[in-house]
C-alpha cells in the first residue's frame, strides 16, 4: 500500500501574502514544487480546510494541510511490448493504441507502458519531455496517438494542440436513443468529491467543448462521431454523462449496467461482456512538424467494439418490430 501523507503547517509573516505554491514549498521543503502543485489542484493540500488555487495568496495565521498518498515509483525504463503503427518517421510516430494500455507510468502503473513500449521501439524519445507523449488516450480508450520523436517535433505539436488545430474524432456508444447532434460547452474540474473523478463545474475548470453527431441509430442506444476542441481529461465521458447519455461500459461515469427492457439474452451477454468505455479514437489529422504538410491518419474500430455494434444491429434495430 502507498505510504500515507499527512502534514501541517501554519502561514507565517514571512510567508504571509505569498502565492500558495509558493508558501508550501517554503513550509514543506522536502517536496518539489511540482508535487505540492499537483497536491493543490487536487485538493490533497488545503488551507484552513478549503481547496485553493496554486496562484491564490495566503494570509498570516492560517493553516496548511496535506493529506495524500505517497506516489509509487515509476520506470521510465524501455520494454519490449508490441506497437502497432500506423505511420512512422524521423519526426513522429503515430499509434494505434489497444485497450487496456497505459499512455505512460504513473501511480499504480509503474510500467508496462506505451511510453515504455515507445522507449524501447525509439531510445532517442527518453530524451523528451514525458517520452514524446504529447497528448493521451484514456487505459480503457483505444485509437489513435501521435508522438514526437524530436525536440522541434515535440514543441510543433504542442503549439498545435494548444492552438486547437490537430483534428480528434471519435467513435462513441452511449445509451439512449439521440435525436440529433449537438455541442457541449460545459467547463471541467475534479469532482468536488470524488477526486479521482473530473466533473462540469460551475467554478475553477477549465474550458471544454466537445461537439458530436450521430453516426448510427439502435433502439436504446446511439452510436455518435465526436470531435473535440479542446482536450481535458476524460472529456468526452464527462460531458455525454453531464448530458445523461454516459458511455456503454464506462466504469466511473456510466454508474451500474443498464440493460434495456425486452433484451435478449445475446445482447445482454455482450452488454455484461463488454468492460470498458465504449470509445475509440478513430481519425486523426495534423500538420507535419517538419513539413507543415497537412496528415490525416485512420485506423479501424478495435474487435470488441465493432463485435458489440454487430450484436446491437441484430439485437437493437433503430425500427423495432411494433409491440417489440
Amino acid at each position: 500500500m502507498p505510504e500515507r501523507i499527512e502534514l501541517s503547517a501554519t502561514v507565517g509573516q514571512s510567508e504571509a501574502g505569498e502565492r500558495l505554491d509558493q508558501a508550501a514549498a517554503r513550509l514543506f521543503p522536502d517536496y518539489s514544487r511540482a508535487r505540492l502543485q499537483g497536491w493543490i489542484k487536487a485538493g490533497e493540500l488545503r488551507v484552513d480546510g478549503e481547496q485553493r488555487r496554486p496562484r491564490d495568496r495566503v494570509a498570516a495565521g492560517e493553516v496548511l494541510t496535506v493529506a495524500a498518498e505517497q506516489a509509487e515509483a515509476v520506470s521510465w525504463a524501455p520494454q519490449a511490448i508490441a506497437l502497432d503503427i500506423i505511420h512512422e518517421d524521423e519526426h513522429i510516430i503515430v499509434i494505434d493504441k489497444p485497450a487496456g494500455l497505459v499512455v505512460h507510468p504513473a501511480a499504480g502503473h509503474g510500467d508496462g507502458t506505451l511510453v515504455n513500449a515507445l522507449l524501447a521501439h525509439a531510445p532517442g524519445m527518453a530524451s523528451l519531455p514525458r517520452g514524446g507523449i504529447v497528448h493521451r488516450l484514456d487505459k480503457d480508450t483505444s485509437g489513435l496517438l501521435v508522438a514526437a520523436k524530436t525536440l522541434p517535433a515535440h514543441r510543433s505539436l504542442v503549439e498545435q494542440l494548444q492552438a486547437r488545430s490537430v483534428g480528434r474524432e471519435y467513435l462513441a456508444l452511449c445509451f439512449g436513443a439521440l435525436t440529433g447532434g449537438g455541442t457541449v460547452d460545459a467547463p471541467i474540474g475534479r469532482h468536488p468529491r470524488q477526486r479521482k473523478k473530473m466533473a462540469v463545474v460551475n467554478h475553477g475548470g477549465k474550458t471544454a467543448v466537445t461537439h458530436y453527431r450521430i453516426a448510427e441509430r439502435f433502439r436504446h442506444y446511439t452510436l455518435l462521431r465526436v470531435k473535440l476542441e479542446t482536450g481535458r481529461t476524460h472529456q468526452i465521458r464527462v460531458h455525454l454523462a453531464h448530458r445523461h447519455h454516459p458511455l456503454v461500459g464506462d466504469p466511473v461515469y456510466g454508474g451500474r449496467l443498464r440493460l434495456p427492457a425486452g433484451a435478449s439474452e445475446t445482447l445482454i451477454e455482450a452488454l455484461r461482456g463488454f468492460r470498458r468505455q465504449a470509445l475509440h479514437a478513430r481519425a486523426l489529422e495534423l500538420l507535419h512538424p517538419a513539413t507543415g504538410e497537412a496528415m490525416a491518419f485512420e485506423c479501424p474500430l478495435a474487435a470488441d467494439f465493432a463485435d458489440l455494434l454487430a450484436v446491437l444491429r441484430r439485437e437493437d434495430p433503430a425500427k423495432a418490430r411494433k409491440g417489440a
